[in-house]
């Protein structure tokens, strides 16, 4: 999709691409952000951007250079992809995980994320690095505002102003960054009576286990001679610490596409025998090799549905799976994923199920 933009065109895709026509790389909140910057003729320093998931702000903003803080692997590959396709220019750091200190800058862009409490931590970082005089733009579909946006950015900034509503759209002008220091940006989330999981803002279930993680839990049986183990989109690493309880020695395996979730589950596994990965692709894991896959798989992104990403990984799966191996996730009934996955694999059986949630156990013949 083409955005022009003060003498140039840019053309924005999706990475992962997607089927579906009604989604695209950027958002009306996304366009109001950068059409404040040409309006208000600001010259930004070093700007820093927050969820620019495709690189819509990285790649109009290009003679500013600005930082993108990372939180997904996709996005990090979706950025370099349309940078790559519109010609920007790159000169030192272009990203940032999203826990490192900042540079010095006048200028913080968010596309404010679903979850508040990674927008809290992003106004955080920003508070810490932004100059007296600076500004931070945080963009975002009325549709999605909720009070307590303006709840968070008051705790961190004196200043904190409206735009008005342009395609639905709408910006928090924030000012004068507050002198706050945060104590605490991880949530603790309690497995059982012996046990509290840790895990940074943002991250997946903040509050508690989710149900459908706990339904599978409850009729998760690891074997013996299931000595390689993939927690596939671990998030905190839940699931994998319930497979290492079930059998110590295993070597497990733990992928997400998001930096908070893997830094998260190491908080909560051993080291030893285990292996993370930051990744939404498994080109890095061996094929044939594992015994056992275990996923709750998303099928939230923000504020969209999409199984793609999911029927993906499945894909993935297969290959990665040795002979015999098994894929056993959880997932919403109403997501159907049984017809998919009888097309990969040569057995598809449901372990449990209730009114919600069902659990397939999947092996490859």
């Amino acid at each position: 999709m083409k955005f022009p933009y003060e003498g140039k065109t840019y053309s924005i895709i999706r990475y992962p691409e997607t089927s579906n026509r009604s989604l695209r790389a950027w958002s009306a909140a996304d366009e109001l952000m950068v059409n404040y910057i040409a309006e208000e003729k600001l010259t930004p320093t070093s700007p820093v951007t927050f969820n620019d998931r495709f690189g819509f702000l990285g790649s109009l903003l290009e003679k500013f250079q600005p930082v993108s803080v990372i939180n997904y692997c996709s996005q990090q590959k979706a950025i370099q992809q349309n940078f790559t396709a519109n010609k920007v220019s790159v000169t030192g750091k272009s990203f940032a995980n999203p826990l490192e200190k900042l540079p010095s800058t006048d200028l913080g862009l968010i596309n404010v994320p679903k979850s508040m409490d990674l927008f809290r931590l992003f106004l955080y970082q920003l508070s810490q690095s932004l100059t007296g005089n600076g500004t931070v733009l945080c963009g975002f579909m009325t549709r999605h505002f909720t009070p307590q946006m303006l709840k968070i950015a008051e705790a961190y900034f004196e200043e904190v102003g409206q735009s008005r509503a342009v395609k639905k759209a709408r910006l928090l002008i924030l000012r004068k960054p507050k002198n706050f220091e945060e104590n605490n940006i991880l949530n603790e989330v309690r497995l059982d009576e012996h046990t509290v999981l840790k895990q940074y803002f943002g991250v997946f279930s903040a509050n508690n286990i989710d149900y459908a993680t706990q339904f599978f839990i409850e009729h998760l049986e690891v074997k013996e001679s299931d000595q390689k183990i993939l927690d596939l989109a671990s998030g905190n690493g839940v699931l994998a610490l319930a497979a290492r309880r079930q059998q110590p020695a295993s070597e497990i395996h733990l992928m997400d596409d998001s930096w908070l979730a893997v830094e998260s589950s190491k908080l909560n596994l051993p080291e030893e025998n285990t292996y993370f990965h930051f990744n939404n692709s498994m080109d890095e894991l061996e094929k044939g090799s594992y015994d056992l896959v275990i996923s709750n798989p998303p099928f939230h992104f923000e504020h969209e549905n999409n199984i793609e990403v999911s029927l993906t990984l499945f894909e993935e799966v297969a290959q990665r799976l040795k002979k015999g191996g098994r894929f056993e996730l959880v997932a919403n009934r109403h997501l159907n994923y049984k017809v998919h996955l009888e097309k990969l694999f040569g057995r598809v059986e449901t372990v449990a199920e209730n009114e919600k949630f069902v659990i397939y156990r999947c092996t490859k013949i």
